[in-house]
Formats: structure tokens, C-alpha cells, sequence
């Protein structure tokens, strides 16, 4: 077990600090060296941040239930007081750690950190990292995955101060991914993403003839749960269009234009290579909202229809064709505007003929508040 903090990123640690008493550490536990109370004087960079997400980033190898525990017990403090997992922290706050003893069964059956991975990079500089993701990886470690492209991230760059995710792609989705390098940008680039200042397109092909003049989907939608006995996905998270009055109704607003007509190598049916702008950032937007219109995204196993999925799988289509493709923004350091693209990737790119690919090229970037 390592030190409990050798140099924590975003906190100071305050000159006092409780010695570590002596004859407290049990058999069966393993204590981090010179482990002690430690108290932590938190920074402007770091403010903001709710406790838990704080402790995760710098309790690293301390798995997150232990760091539930020491909270709800009391045993972690701001200021003096007891608080929440929830609790947002201020620059200037003290926070008081107390010494982190896990049990030799807990570490061992603690998940190992996530491998060190770096990504194409778009655009970096002291405030954001712009990378190029591809599709199959989560960007960030949940229910079902161990680790997303933010801990690889890390695990990557130990030396980075700061690295936080500014929005979020889906899993099966590639492209565009913003983090952010310094808790100031995190906090301009996401109050952009809220206020819609940013200009979001992606690429998607979709089964069908896309009609010509239907450029505007303004449906609303709302989150639910597949029920039990609906096979394999039995409690999974779905996305569906409601009506407007629907209690979890959330508006949301997806623009389309078609860049081409075409058809698959070695396949007959007609699809459509759509350009798609997003106005709200809901989950499974894009996806839900083209699927309900009839015509679903070419390989999405979510919203369309399984043996058309298999048979694209043949035809060398083995991943949701969507991919985020352009992206606009305010810079959070200097405010000027920053356009970014990332082209297809190859096994994308592979399906599309020259006509489609000519079309991607001379669609016009949207302007800063399209």
C-alpha cells in the first residue's frame, strides 16, 4: 500500500499532523507507511469538486467503498465538521484525512488500476486536451466496466495536476472528446455545453432514403429501464420519444441534413450518410431520435433491428456508424473560437465511396452559434 498522500494534486497538506499511533494496527490490516491523520489545505484549482470524486482522484489504489466508509463514519472532515460524500469543496477549505488502513483481503481483492493508454490528440495545451476516441471504449469506468478513457488517461500522465472529463461520448460512438486540464476550464467548458454555446456535429448513416426536407427533430425524451423477461438487457438503461406533458419529459433538438445517398458494398438497401447537429445534449439523442423517425443508425444494437445488424456484420460493418465529427468552442484561456474535426476512422471510412467522402469535404462548419 503506498502513502496515503505523497503529493496530493489540488490540496496542500497543512503543517500539523497527529502522529501515527502505535500498537493500532491489527493483523489483518495493512497500513499506508507513516500512515497519520493527515489535514489538507484545498486550492482554487480543486474547488468545486464534490468530497468523493476529490478523494477517489487522490486516495488512488484505496478502493471506493473505504473511502465511503471513512466519510460516513465521521472520520473524514472540513473545517472541523462532518460532511457528505456530496459535499462540495471550497478553496481554503481543511480537510482532515484520517490514517487509511485496508484489510490484506480488501487489497487483494481490490481492482488493479487501469492501463496506461494515450489517444490522438486533436488539440492540447494548459487547459484542454482534445483526443480522438475510438469506438468500443467507455469513457470513464462504471457499471460493467473496470476503466474509460479518463483513467487510462491518468494512469498515463501521473504527473498530470488535473484531467476531468467535460462531457461524454457513448461507448460505441468515436470522435470528438473533450477533458479538461485545469478545474477552470472544466468549469467554462461545461457552463458552454449548458448554455448550448458550442456547435456539436456528427457523422451517421442511417437505414433508408432520409427525407430531404426533414431537417428538424424536436421531440422530447425520457430515460427508462428495460423490464424483466425482455431477455439479456433485462434492466438495462433505454432512451424512448415521449409526449410533451410526460413527467420525464426533456426536451431535446436534433438537426439533420443528408450529405449522401449510397449503398454498402455487396448490399442492395439503400442508406443515408446524415451530417447531425445536436441543439441539447441528451442521452441516446442522436440515436433515439433518428431511430424513431424509421430510420435507425446502421449498426446501433440498441435501437435498431438485430437481423439487419447481422447481416451489416457481413458486409463489414461491425460497429455503430456514428461518429462525433466536428466540434466548436469557446477557448476557456484566451475566449477566442476553436474548430476541431476528426476524419472517419479507417473502418468507417472504408464503407464510403468517393461521392459520400467529396460531400463530408464540402459541407460547410457551422458558425459559432448555429
Amino acid at each position: 500500500m503506498t502513502a496515503l498522500v505523497k503529493n496530493i494534486i489540488g490540496a496542500k497538506q497543512s503543517p500539523a499532523a497527529a502522529p501515527n499511533p502505535a500498537g493500532q494496527k491489527a493483523s489483518d490490516e495493512s497500513a499506508a507507511p507513516n500512515a497519520a491523520i493527515k489535514f489538507l489545505t484545498v486550492d482554487a484549482e480543486s474547488a468545486g469538486q464534490r468530497l468523493d470524486n476529490f478523494l477517489f482522484r487522490h486516495l488512488k489504489g484505496v478502493p471506493k467503498t473505504h473511502v465511503y466508509r471513512i466519510i460516513r463514519s465521521g472520520e473524514v472532515r472540513i473545517n472541523k465538521g462532518r460532511v457528505q460524500a456530496e459535499t462540495r469543496i471550497e478553496a481554503g477549505d481543511v480537510l482532515r484525512l484520517p490514517p487509511i488502513r485496508i484489510s490484506a483481503r480488501a487489497e487483494e481483492g481490490a481492482a488493479p488500476p487501469a492501463p496506461a493508454r494515450e489517444f490522438p490528440v486533436l488539440l492540447e495545451d494548459d487547459a484542454v486536451l482534445a483526443i480522438d476516441k475510438p469506438a468500443g471504449v467507455a469513457v470513464h469506468g462504471g457499471s460493467g466496466v473496470s476503466f474509460g478513457v479518463i483513467e487510462q488517461l491518468r494512469t498515463a500522465r501521473p504527473g498530470a495536476k488535473f484531467l476531468e472529463l467535460v462531457h461524454r461520448l457513448d461507448r460505441e460512438t468515436s470522435g470528438i472528446l473533450l477533458v479538461a486540464k485545469k478545474r477552470s476550464a472544466l468549469v467554462a467548458l461545461q457552463d458552454q455545453f449548458r448554455e448550448r454555446e458550442t456547435g456539436k456535429t456528427y457523422l451517421a448513416l442511417v437505414e433508408g432514403d432520409w427525407p430531404a426536407n426533414r431537417k428538424v427533430l424536436d421531440a422530447p425524451l425520457a430515460k427508462y429501464l428495460l423490464p424483466d423477461g425482455s431477455g439479456a438487457g433485462a434492466g438495462e438503461r433505454r432512451v424512448r420519444v415521449v409526449a410533451k406533458d410526460h413527467p420525464d419529459a426533456m426536451r431535446a433538438v436534433t438537426l439533420v441534413r443528408v450529405l449522401a445517398r449510397l449503398t454498402l458494398p455487396g448490399d442492395a438497401a439503400p442508406v443515408s450518410l446524415l451530417a447531425v447537429t445536436i441543439k441539447t445534449g441528451r442521452t441516446h439523442q442522436i440515436r433515439v431520435h433518428l431511430a424513431s423517425a424509421g430510420h435507425p443508425i446502421a449498426g446501433d444494437d440498441k435501437y435498431g433491428e438485430s437481423d439487419r445488424q447481422r447481416a451489416l456484420q457481413k458486409l463489414g460493418l461491425k460497429r455503430m456508424f456514428l461518429h462525433a465529427w466536428r466540434l466548436q468552442f469557446n477557448h476557456p484561456a484566451s475566449g477566442e473560437r476553436v474548430a476541431l474535426q476528426a476524419g472517419l476512422p479507417p473502418e468507417l471510412n472504408m464503407l464510403m465511396p468517393p461521392a459520400a467522402l467529396e460531400a463530408m469535404a464540402q459541407h460547410p462548419t457551422p458558425t459559432a452559434h448555429d
